[in-house]
């Protein structure tokens, strides 16, 4: 069928189109089945339905497949049904609880970077893949074709170190001073780092306040070889890209399949040819790892696929309940890691797990003996090596060196939520914190975010300030403070959480 181009330039993410109903039924094609359009060259892409926005006789092409074609939006072009690619049968496969090959795999991994499975197609492999797990051959597998999917970097110098927390714990900035303390001591450590999507701030949020964060595959491993360390942010890169497109349909699914999660961890490590790789596995209420044992089968998978893969992974069970520092939010989060790394000056939880975390890979690089990795971590914080290594990293990824904590700018508009009786904090509520710290604006708004006063189990006495929020637009600052007062995140001793009345006749 011959159909006039009507421009939708609109990304979505994949080749897709809309057909008039009319047209739909004239060929026999459904909605979310694929047709091959064809003119100097020919592309698959899905089908949507409409029965006004696309008239008759015309298609509606996005902007991918306009791109793709390479052609004017008011030419025509010849379209006929296609047949589903094989990955929709390897997904049934999965979803009757069959193993897959290694040659499935990779076909499935294939079709989902090439855009070929509509979103629910994908969406059934998770549900399927979190129902029934895969094998640890499977994993590998998968592992691998999310590897092979996308850019990789081959460093002539060997050991790579890098450094992944499982997340879940606010104020998390710990690869802040982890990446200079380690590339200080000679090593090399790429770091790719994440955006939020739902906390208050990701590595690669932070990191933008101090230095463009977005580079390609090639650029990272120039500029860890200048200067031994990096802190990008990885969706600017088309390393491991088949992960990307998974974690987007995981997110409204709000599943994350243990195998899917082991795999999506392992591939950016292998991708940036890591030898050595130390897993912070935060565990307790609120984190995403509910308890130490959870917590210790993780690490063994983890380990497991690492060895599978020629990586040396050690894992660290760490304190998760309670946030890492005193800052919520990038500006404030950032001001507390440029203190420590200026003046040693910050929260112990905050030191310690960096230095301890830091401590393990320079033990596994080998320039720590066994046990002494943590003084030096320490040491390299103290002497001021690490700082200037980290005015190093923030120079060649185009910041200014020369920044201080001084220099950043936090959100003007400032509230103090109160304590309300004597005591001590019994529990925090990390979920809590975050959803008050994104009411405040962040990650998007830079300034916004939490500063704690008080932590776990430390003393209060009635009309001290526990904490306080900042935000960069007032009307932000109403939101968060109301949220904050309706429901508090601290739980202090004594504290009444809540009346509920029964009952009665008017």
């Amino acid at each position: 069928m011959q159909l006039k181009v009507q421009p939708i330039d609109i990304k979505v993410g994949k080749y897709k189109v809309i057909l008039n109903t009319i047209d739909a039924k004239e060929i026999g094609v459904n909605e979310g089945d694929r047709v091959r359009i064809r003119d100097h060259e020919t592309l698959t892409a899905i089908v949507d339905f409409t029965e006004d926005m696309i008239s008759p006789g015309m298609i509606g092409l996005y902007h991918e497949v306009k791109e793709a074609l390479n052609k004017e939006w008011t030419e025509t072009v010849e379209i006929f049904p296609a047949e589903k690619p094989k990955s929709t049968y390897i997904i049934r496969k999965t979803m009757d609880g069959q193993k897959l090959s290694k040659e499935e795999i990779d076909i499935l991994v294939k079709d989902i970077v090439e855009e070929n499975l509509a979103e629910i197609e994908i969406a059934a492999f998770l549900t399927a893949t979190y129902i029934n797990d895969m094998t640890d051959d499977e994993t590998e597998w998968l592992t691998r074709a999310m590897i092979d999917s996308g850019d990789t970097l081959d460093f002539e110098t060997h050991p790579i170190m890098d450094k992944h927390s499982i997340g879940g714990v606010p104020g998390n900035k710990i690869s802040l001073l982890i990446v200079p303390i380690v590339a200080a001591n000679g090593l090399l450590i790429p770091k790719t780092s994440s955006r939020a999507i739902t906390g208050a701030g990701g590595t690669a949020d932070l990191m933008e306040i101090l230095a463009p964060v977005e580079f390609d595959a090639a650029e990272i491993k120039r500029m860890t070889e200048e200067v031994g360390g990096v802190l990008v942010w990885g969706g600017a890169t088309n390393i491991a890209p088949a992960d990307d497109k998974l974690i987007k349909v995981e997110y409204p699914l709000s599943i994350d399949p243990h195998c899917q999660m082991l795999a999506s961890i392992m591939a950016k490590k292998g991708a940036i040819g890591a030898d050595h790789v130390v897993m912070d596995i935060p565990t307790g209420p609120g984190t995403k790892i509910k308890n130490v044992q959870e917590g210790r089968k993780l690490a063994r998978d983890l380990i497991n696929l690492g060895d599978r893969l020629g990586m040396d992974v050690d894992c660290a069970l760490t304190y998760g309940a309670s946030p890492v520092g005193r800052t919520i939010g990038p500006a404030l989060e950032v001001i507390e890691a440029l203190k420590v790394l200026e003046s040693f000056e910050g929260p112990n939880s905050l030191i310690e797990k960096s230095a301890s975390l830091a401590g393990m890979l320079l033990e596994m690089g080998n320039v720590a003996g066994k046990d002494q990795g943590y003084d030096l971590a320490i040491e390299t914080l103290k002497n001021g090596k690490a700082l200037a290594k980290f005015k190093e990293i923030i120079k060649i990824q185009g910041g200014n060196p020369d920044v201080t904590h001084k220099d950043i700018s936090v959100g003007e508009f400032t509230e103090d939520i109160i304590a309300p009786n004597n005591g001590y904090i019994l529990e925090m509520d990390n979920k809590r914190l975050v959803q008050i710290a994104r009411l405040a604006g962040a990650p998007n708004d830079k300034g916004a975010g939490l500063l704690l006063h008080k932590k776990h189990g430390e003393p209060l006495k009635e009309g001290e300030t526990m904490m306080t929020i900042y935000a960069e637009k007032k009307s932000k600052l109403e939101n968060a403070v109301k949220s904050a007062k309706e429901r508090t995140p601290f739980i202090v001793e004594g504290m009444m959480l809540e009346r509920i009345q029964s009952f009665k006749e008017i």
